[in-house]
């Protein structure tokens, strides 16, 4: 689960041209904005990511100024709180935001029954649940809920990226590796394989059962992938990005729907296909991946180059921002703290433009 709010140090304080009450901050990889001479650098703070939910408590307020309460479901409760996006404040893009560790006192987690618990909190403490964050999700549009058949299948890992200001340490230690970088395409992803004979189509946290107005179906028919994966690619579960009219905006402006695949995972070995071996089987089964930028690439040295070249334009529509970049080995790797080596770097203006 997506570590929300954790306990971080201040570990750049960095003057804002033309400004005299904010300063620039880097925590982790990321670089926001706080009030000057709140903070020394060294100092430990509490760092609430972008995309956070934040609840409505008195500690949260001031983001109330200006915008109205978001809604998120999570696991089919309802949260009501303030949503972090990106900003830009004269002139300086500010993801996150960071408060001290005062916040934290009279907090308990919400199954503990002590009237004054201690608890410790030391540099990368995960504070999510403690601070009553949630992630915040877009509502899901009638065409992409369907019937339920059940959750996501436990047999295969579902898709979720890092981010590289999240775990910097990866630019150091894999920088002799080869990577390949395809582009984060705008859309809500979704993984179908096949199980006891039947096609199982399935959203990011559930399977869905077929429908006529369901449109991951409907694409998943269009393409046949019944007939195609039992006679290619039997044991083969594919990752891909659902993208079209009516989805997330359809910022990309296509026409109708289409699937771009961007990882094929092997059920009956667990483990997820060498990129070359991802390219031969999309080839083989006819159908599209995102679009590839590089496939011999190496990391660059800090998380700001990272950024600097995911700043780019979609190559599916070169008139808007890319969403961002997705990095992974040629050659499938696994981090013994992170699991499958393959993370994001989000393009901060896809985010400034488009981040409702």
């Amino acid at each position: 689960m997506r570590k929300l709010a954790t306990i971080q140090k201040i570990l750049k304080l960095e003057p804002i041209k033309n400004a005299d009450r904010i300063e620039k901050a880097t925590v982790l990889g990321w670089h926001l904005v706080v009030k000057k001479g709140e903070f020394k650098e060294g100092d430990l703070c509490v760092y609430f990511e972008v995309d956070s939910l934040l609840p409505q408590i008195p500690e949260f307020e001031f983001l109330a100024s200006g915008s109205s309460p978001k809604k998120s479901f999570v696991d089919g409760k309802e949260y009501i709180g303030h949503r972090l996006k990106t900003i830009r404040l004269r002139k300086q893009v500010s993801q996150g935001l960071a408060l001290p560790l005062s916040i934290l006192e009279g907090k308990k987690y919400p199954k503990d029954t002590r009237k004054k618990p201690e608890y410790d909190l030391k540099e990368g403490t995960d504070v999510t649940a403690l601070m009553g964050v949630v992630k915040w999700e877009p509502a899901i549009p009638a065409n992409l809920s369907g019937q339920i058949k059940g959750f996501f299948p436990g047999f295969v890992p579902k898709t979720n990226e890092i981010r590289i200001q999240t775990e910097p340490q990866i630019l150091k230690k894999y920088s002799n590796a080869k990577f390949y970088i395809a582009e984060k395409v705008d859309g809500t992803s979704c993984t179908i394989f096949l199980k006891d004979d039947e096609l199982n189509v399935c959203s990011r946290n559930l399977n869905l059962k077929e429908g006529d107005q369901n449109t991951y179906w409907k694409v998943a028919r269009q393409l046949k992938l019944q007939e195609k994966l039992e006679k290619i690619a039997p044991d083969i579960a594919l990752q891909g990005e659902l993208i079209g009219e009516k989805i997330q905006k359809n910022r990309l402006k296509i026409k109708g729907h289409k699937i771009l695949f961007f990882s094929a995972y092997d059920m009956a070995e667990s483990k997820y296909l060498n990129y070359q071996e991802f390219i031969n089987i999309c080839k083989k089964l006819d159908i599209e991946t995102v679009p590839i930028i590089s496939d011999n690439s190496i990391l660059w040295e800090t998380v700001d180059d990272m950024v600097e070249h995911a700043t780019i334009k979609s190559k599916i529509n070169p008139d808007t921002w890319v969403e961002g970049v997705v990095w992974r080995p040629l050659k499938e790797m696994r981090d013994e703290d992170l699991g499958r080596l393959s993370f994001k770097v989000v393009n901060p203006e896809f985010l400034l433009k488009y981040g409702e």
